[in-house]
């Protein structure tokens, strides 16, 4: 006996594999010579101009990229003040006049606070500059350690040159300084405008960004929206009201230790504590080391030091979980990672919108996760055969 009749499958098996080869192979020869010249010329074209299409789509949007920040940050301050317009649409405002009176106001508190702080600010900012050098020269004669170091970095020269060289720069600066000055005025202007346009629209943006998805998606899009929309809006307002605290109280501490140019330093705490993770040590930096220049160290420079210490503290656990409680709690390692990039692409503006940015995607992608550690949906039963 034979092995082929021992296993006669195995030989059936083989016999079926080999036919099979044998009909396949014809379908594989027809189909690499219907594979002609033309075709792949064609191929070869269709990739060519899809390529310059996403070339001519990046070259049109890198073209007009200053136009495309100056429209994410009015989107942004859009979402940021829709908290107060829809405040007043409950209370039957219309939303015309609810934009209204909340673009007014805005624009009121900023024509107050560049009315009342910029001209002190500027005044007390050049008597610093002026006498920055002569402070650290004092601080060098009281100091033993502050004057070896000063001699071995000639910190003194260095700072007498540059508040020397001020005035000519400023002079020689002046156009450009100008040309920044009207181009920021017309920015700002324009952001305005284009923030009223997103506050009156924002529902039908809404409801149209909604429309673009299936309509078996588009209830929980729908969702997705309105909670990005109302958690980004009250973490941007709950990050401004921390730093009105932060300003605030800064100004009042350094005002009762008589520390001076605390208007500009307390408004320098108010800006950097809008950045994420450092901007209040930022802040607190220089705080410190004007308060040891000009008022020794002790009491007011150990005193402002212990301020921001247990301000710190009081912003942390007390002020912030309660103004930040309705908005996306996020790990401090994403917060930093994502004020270093959006830093790094926009600078300031980057660092203070990319942290919304973040939020914003976190909301989206958290169902998603949710579902994929969520227990298994029961698997519907298969329908009984009738008997026979």
């Amino acid at each position: 006996m034979t092995i082929a009749e021992d296993r006669p499958d195995e030989a059936a098996a083989a016999a079926e594999a080999e036919a099979a080869a044998d009909d396949d192979a014809p379908v594989e020869i027809a189909a690499i010579a219907a594979v002609t010249p033309a075709l792949v010329f064609r191929w070869a074209a269709a990739a060519t101009l899809g390529v310059l299409a996403v070339l001519l789509a990046s070259m049109a949007v890198y073209a007009v990229r200053d136009i495309l920040v100056l429209v994410l940050i009015a989107v942004f301050v859009a979402v940021s003040l829709d908290p107060a317009v829809r405040w007043l649409v409950r209370r039957r405002v219309p939303r015309g006049w609810a934009v209204s009176a909340v673009m007014l106001l805005l624009v009121a508190a900023l024509a107050l606070f560049v009315w009342s702080i910029v001209p002190p600010l500027i005044h007390q900012g050049d008597v610093l500059v002026k006498h920055l050098p002569g402070y650290v020269r004092q601080l060098s004669d009281e100091s033993r350690a502050v004057r070896e170091l000063s001699a071995r970095y000639h910190f003194t020269d260095k700072l007498s040159q540059l508040a020397a060289d001020v005035p000519g720069r400023l002079a020689t600066s002046a156009l450009g300084f100008a040309q920044r000055f009207l181009g920021a005025l017309l920015s700002t202007v324009t952001v305005l405008v284009l923030t009223i346009y997103f506050m009156a629209d924002l529902p039908r943006l809404r409801r149209g960004l909604v429309r673009l998805f299936p309509r078996s998606r588009r209830t929980q899009v729908a969702d997705i929206v309105n909670v990005v929309v109302d958690k980004v809006g009250a973490y941007m307002i709950g990050n401004i009201i921390i730093s009105v605290f932060a300003g605030v109280s800064s100004f009042i501490c350094l005002t009762a230790l008589r520390v001076p140019y605390a208007l500009p330093l307390a408004l320098w705490v108010a800006i950097a504590d809008l950045i994420p993770m450092v901007g209040a040590t930022l802040g607190a930096s220089v705080c410190v080391l004007v308060a040891l220049f000009t008022r020794g160290l002790w009491p007011a420079a150990i005193l402002v030091t212990l301020f921001f210490v247990l301000y710190q503290q009081l912003e942390n656990y007390l002020i912030a979980p309660r103004v930040l409680r309705n908005t996306v709690n996020m790990p401090a390692v994403a917060v930093l990672l994502a004020a270093l990039i959006g830093g790094s692409v926009l600078g300031v503006v980057g660092a203070l919108m990319a942290i919304p940015i973040v939020a914003a995607g976190r909301v989206v992608v958290s169902p998603a996760i949710a579902a994929m550690h969520g227990p298994p949906e029961p698997e519907a039963a298969e329908p009984e055969a009738p008997p026979a």
